[in-house]
């Protein structure tokens, strides 16, 4: 107490005056220096990089035809063209022998031309090496010419509490710098991305600081900055930023094979509640409840049963299927996870080694051309009944219609869906507009495609 009163009385008689409001701030207080971030920010703003793209987007030829109601009334078709489109994001670079950068998938999206501009004003053209929309993570290179990275943090031993900068480079301006605290770890279920896997911070992500870093004090890239919540797009200190440990492991599957390998368990689930914990006389009322396992499937080799409840997956909490499903597309693909399951009021912990999840897929374009950017799997034997949306690039036709990755689609014009030649059977018989019956989550909504 008595530091920080000498400190404010320092600070009362440098700014008393107006001569001297315009003199330095004191080095030290009573010999402590005065805390700054500087030094830290003076280390790390090299490897943080300003990102501009150009590309074009499919949109309605007029603002008439976008109109559902109008095309209907009219009989008429959906005419697109391409309009020109420019996006300004951040990038983080992480291996400055290689010439890395990580940044958001939305940043990059659909660009014909990818440019980097450094801390030290050169210039970049960027090569895309490879995306991930489900975890809307980038990868693109650049010339490795005197490059700074910034140094990894293992982003698993955050704390709420801990203290954390954002640091973005929008919009030419150079970095911004905002400062907070984490917030809250393992945020999910939140609809942004298909897998979530999110430390909430209250530092503020601002407008073009997309796919900047958020740092520990020490100046080690805890996350990629992401996302915020807030009205009307205003930051009210609700951000959200990838892990480095998802992001880094992205990365090397999208370096070494261009894609993001997902992996299988081959078990359906449903969300257990208190109404049928009780029925089955379980003692927990949260978590999957397992209903059947795929033969021979990773799930059958860790000795999962009908009746299980798996209330844990390779460290982090099932409270609902859609938890497992978020952490099964989290896990790693070929290495060993655990899974805490409660059997006959029991708590068990069994390993299990997701396999890669091969499934027959299709581009939507292909069955209908207004879900453009999205794909389409075939169920695995096991899973839920439907045709199961793999991935939608953000600002698609599919995206504009509702689809998300995740989603599955349960049944076309009320006619039932379980597999993909039946959907296609059902669009080929459908007229100009149509109503899909999509499972989100615990729900099922219907999107009309016109």
């Amino acid at each position: 107490m008595l530091a920080l009163a000498a400190l404010l009385v320092a600070l009362l008689a440098v700014l008393g005056s107006p001569s001297s409001a315009r003199a330095a701030l004191p080095a030290a207080v009573d010999g402590q220096a005065l805390p700054s971030l500087a030094p830290m920010l003076e280390r790390v703003m090299p490897g943080v990089v300003n990102i501009a793209t150009r590309g074009a987007a499919s949109a309605p030829a007029s603002p008439l035809l976008a109109d559902p109601f109008f095309r209907r009334f009219f009989d008429l078709p959906v005419p697109r063209r391409q309009r020109p489109f420019q996006s300004l994001g951040s990038g983080v670079i992480v291996d400055a022998e290689a010439g890395f950068i990580v940044t958001n998938n939305h940043v990059v999206a659909d660009a014909a031309e990818i440019a980097v501009t450094l801390h030290d004003g050169r210039r970049f053209t960027a090569e895309l090496v490879g995306t991930d929309p489900d975890t809307d993570v980038a990868v693109i290179r650049i010339p490795p010419e005197k490059l700074v990275a910034v140094p990894l943090a293992d982003s698993r031993q955050a704390r709420v509490g801990d203290f954390v900068v954002a640091i973005g480079n929008p919009f030419g301006l150079g970095q911004t710098v905002t400062s907070g605290i984490v917030s809250a770890l393992g945020r999910s279920g939140l609809g942004i991305e298909g897998y979530e896997d999110f430390i909430q911070t209250d530092a503020s992500i601002n407008p073009g600081n997309s796919g900047g870093a958020l740092v520990d004090l020490r100046g080690r890239l805890v996350g990629i900055n992401t996302a915020i919540i807030g009205p009307a797009g205003g930051n009210v200190g609700i951000g959200f930023a990838i892990p480095t440990a998802l992001a880094m492991d992205v990365m090397r599957q999208l370096v070494d094979n261009g894609s993001v390998r997902r992996g299988l368990l081959g078990v359906a689930t449903r969300s257990l509640d208190a109404r049928i914990a009780a029925a089955l006389g379980t003692t927990v009322d949260r978590g999957a409840l397992v209903l059947r396992l795929k033969p021979g499937s990773p799930a059958v080799a860790a000795g999962l049963e009908p009746g299980d409840v798996i209330v844990r997956f390779a460290g982090r909490d099932v409270a609902t299927t859609e938890d497992l499903g978020n952490a099964i597309g989290l896990a790693p693909v070929g290495q060993p996870v655990e899974l805490t399951v409660v059997r006959d009021g029991e708590p068990l912990t069994v390993e299990a080694q997701l396999v890669d999840r091969a499934v027959q897929a299709v581009e939507a374009s292909d069955l209908l051309a207004p879900l453009a950017g999205a794909t389409l799997a075939e169920p695995v034997e096991g899973e839920e009944e439907g045709v199961l949306v793999s991935q939608v690039a953000r600002g698609s036709p599919a995206w504009h219609v509702g689809l998300r990755a995740g989603d599955r689609v349960v049944a076309v014009n009320r006619t039932r869906i379980r597999r993909l030649d039946e959907l296609r059977d059902a669009l080929g018989r459908a007229g100009r507009a149509l109503a899909l019956a999509v499972r989100r989550g615990g729900a099922t909504l219907f999107l009309v495609v016109d």
